[in-house]
């Protein structure tokens, strides 16, 4: 398999815009078609709403009703998009209305008002220990991922989306780094699948290994956080350890979201400094790197600046609804995003790719579990949330 192969890069070039996805559109995408698959994608985010909040009413109670619970709504969304995406291709409609599949309009959207919830004075003043481990936690698993893709001779932007991806923050990791890098949808949409396949059984196994290891709920709440790659299933899993987990969890989560900006920083720097340029071109200059840089990363950095200043202008009680507010809009685009992902994603990516991109993910999340582990312990036993 070559380098190409495992990095699900098309076989034929194609122009592509600042997230990696190809800037062009299928032929036969008019405006009609597009306003006909972005209807498809909205009914399917409105179906995906009805099964999060529904189903586990429906099924509490019953011996699929803790399942039901910790279910979020990205499983819905994928699987619906999924089987979307079937229908269409059978009945021959999806390149037609693929224009409609906005997936990185929707996802820069919630990423953007991810940042309205990241309080930037409680990441200062109460995570001093989160901010340690994030910043360790990271770079290491991090490198860790790159060197390993490189062995298993993974396409350089593929091995910055699952090294992104499974160190930081799972999906929103993975487009921030799309866009720094220009990886292709494929590789997104495979690099998306791979961290849901890995946080699901995650929200049942850490808490249950918390338990096993007798680990106190704010060392249990640090490694969950540290270690599971969603948002959504960071907080499932702290949940069933218990309230104070799931606070400590959240504040590590947090702290590690609100570093992705620099990693995509970094990325781009990395990428049109080293990796993509020739030895007898010239030295790229800033106007190359601002082309390159995730401008919503920017504005993920403003919500949270203005939300943790505005938060402090007013009472606590107005603050949390309005930023509560902002978070279900962040879930909409966050499930507009995740139906696309579904929708766009091609069986062929996975027939490419092989088994490689599986066994470096596999592997990192093994060594992001040991080493979160040890640092939950180190700079967290003895801590209170209180």
């Amino acid at each position: 398999m070559s380098a190409e192969e495992a990095g699900l890069a098309p076989r034929t070039p194609q122009a592509a815009d600042d997230t990696g996805a190809p800037a062009d559109r299928p032929a036969g995408a008019t405006w009609p078609w597009t306003l006909a698959g972005l209807v498809v994608v909205l009914a399917l985010a409105a179906v995906t709403r009805l099964l999060d909040t529904g189903i586990p009413d429906l099924l509490e109670g019953t011996a699929l009703g803790d399942l039901a619970a910790v279910i979020e709504y990205p499983v819905y969304a994928i699987a619906l998009g999924l089987l979307g995406n079937a229908v269409l291709t059978v009945t021959g409609l999806r390149e037609r209305l693929a224009g409609g599949f906005r997936t990185e309009f929707f996802i820069k959207t919630g990423l953007v008002l991810l940042g309205a919830s990241i309080n930037l004075g409680v990441i200062i003043t109460a995570a001093g220990p989160a901010l340690v481990q994030a910043i360790v936690l990271i770079s290491a698993v991090f490198l860790f991922t790159w060197w390993l893709g490189g062995k298993f001779g993974l396409d350089d932007k593929l091995r910055a989306l699952l090294s992104a991806a499974v160190s930081i923050c799972g999906v929103s990791a993975a487009i921030a780094a799309a866009g720094a890098v220009q990886a292709r949808r494929e590789q997104l949409a495979y690099s998306a699948s791979m961290v849901i396949a890995f946080a699901l059984p995650s929200i049942f196994i850490l808490p249950w290994l918390a338990t096993v290891f007798g680990l106190s709920p704010e060392v249990a709440g640090a490694w969950v956080g540290g270690n599971i790659d969603t948002t959504a299933a960071v907080t499932a899993a702290g949940a069933i350890v218990g309230e104070e987990a799931l606070q400590v969890a959240t504040i590590v989560k947090v702290t590690q979201n609100a570093l992705m900006g620099v990693v995509a920083v970094a990325l781009t720097a990395y990428f049109v400094l080293r990796i993509e340029r020739r030895t007898d071109a010239p030295r790229p200059g800033v106007g190359d790197l601002w082309r390159r840089f995730p401008k919503f990363v920017l504005g993920f950095i403003t919500a949270s600046v203005i939300a943790t200043w505005w938060l402090t202008t007013v009472p606590a009680a107005e603050g949390k609804a309005t930023i509560g507010v902002a978070n279900d809009l962040r879930t909409w685009f966050l499930i507009l995003a995740f139906v696309s992902i579904g929708l766009e994603f091609r069986v062929a990516s996975l027939k490419e790719a092989g088994w490689r991109p599986v066994g470096v993910f596999a592997a990192a999340t093994a060594v992001n579990l040991i080493l979160g582990l040890g640092l939950a312990v180190l700079l967290f036993s003895g801590f209170s949330v209180t």
